[in-house]
């Protein structure tokens, strides 16, 4: 399984040369089986690019979406496959109880904020992800609602022995209790991440930042790094990086916690373009 970041910012895309290491697009990510078989994770904006550099050919793309924030979802109507007839597009999203998924993207994908109609796309299949885990082609795909404003799901991503979790928008520190960690079964997200071969969770403030904004649904670098050792993962990548967050600040804060920590997993840097091979 090959894992390619392509958009990792949150919160909004940030387009800037001082943020260009890190990359300014908003989260979307690539995961590949060795077969060729594709899975999108998010369709932020760096969807984009991301559809301009699949191969041709392709019969069919599945895209999970982990809630339908527009940092999740803005980069959709310029995802290429999505206009063409001979593809399917198959798009995964949060149950609700009030609306079907394709009327909720409906909202966004529709005038006056886009020029198309959702309706209108040539080849698009909307499915509300089941509870009790699912497969597309060789990949068996486990979800679970996570802590973060308006319904958002965690994905656990399996081929073979080895296991990805995509836990991008998380607030699992919520459930600190005068300071400390409760029981695992309490901790949001840690069933989907125990044991993963890789991580990629929530890591949008410093502890400071973190003080001001209590409830907003994100985590600290601090609390990523906590909730990674929780579940015995091998390699976390921070993700979901803040927009007001340069390069300088990232490599300050992913050092200073790397060294605080020291944690007894890998860590690697969440940039874009940023492959990681599984097995």
């Amino acid at each position: 399984m090959t894992v390619t970041l392509y958009g990792t910012r949150g919160s909004v895309a940030t387009p800037d040369p001082a943020m260009a290491r890190y990359g300014g697009d908003t989260s979307s990510v690539l995961v590949a089986s060795g077969g060729g078989d594709k899975l999108i994770l998010d369709a932020g904006t760096g969807i984009r690019k991301l559809g301009e550099r699949l191969p041709r050919g392709l019969a069919r793309i599945d895209i999970l979406l982990t809630h339908l924030h527009m940092d999740h979802i803005q980069g959709l109507g310029f995802f290429p496959p999505l206009a063409d007839a001979d593809i399917d597009v198959h798009i995964w999203g949060p149950p609700s109880s009030t609306h079907p998924l394709e009327a909720r993207l409906a909202r966004y994908l529709s005038p006056p904020l886009f020029p198309v109609h959702f309706r209108d796309l040539p080849a698009v299949t909307c499915h509300e992800c089941p509870t009790d885990g699912f497969e597309i082609g060789p990949f068996s795909i486990q979800t679970s609602l996570v802590c973060h404003p308006d319904p958002t799901l965690g994905y656990r991503i399996t081929l073979g022995d080895r296991a990805l979790t995509y836990i991008p928008d998380h607030e699992p520190a919520l459930c600190l209790v005068d300071g400390a960690w409760p029981e695992h079964s309490w901790i949001s997200g840690h069933d989907l991440a125990l044991d993963a071969d890789l991580l990629l969770h929530d890591a949008q403030y410093s502890d400071e930042e973190y003080a001001r904004s209590v409830g907003f649904g994100h985590c600290s670098y601090r609390h990523a790094f906590a909730f990674a050792a929780l579940a015995h993962v091998r390699e976390l990548v921070p993700f979901h990086h803040d927009p007001a967050h340069d390069d300088q600040t990232l490599d300050r804060l992913f050092e200073d916690t790397l060294q605080c920590f020291k944690p007894g997993f890998q860590v690697s840097k969440g940039c874009e373009g940023a492959v990681f091979q599984l097995g």
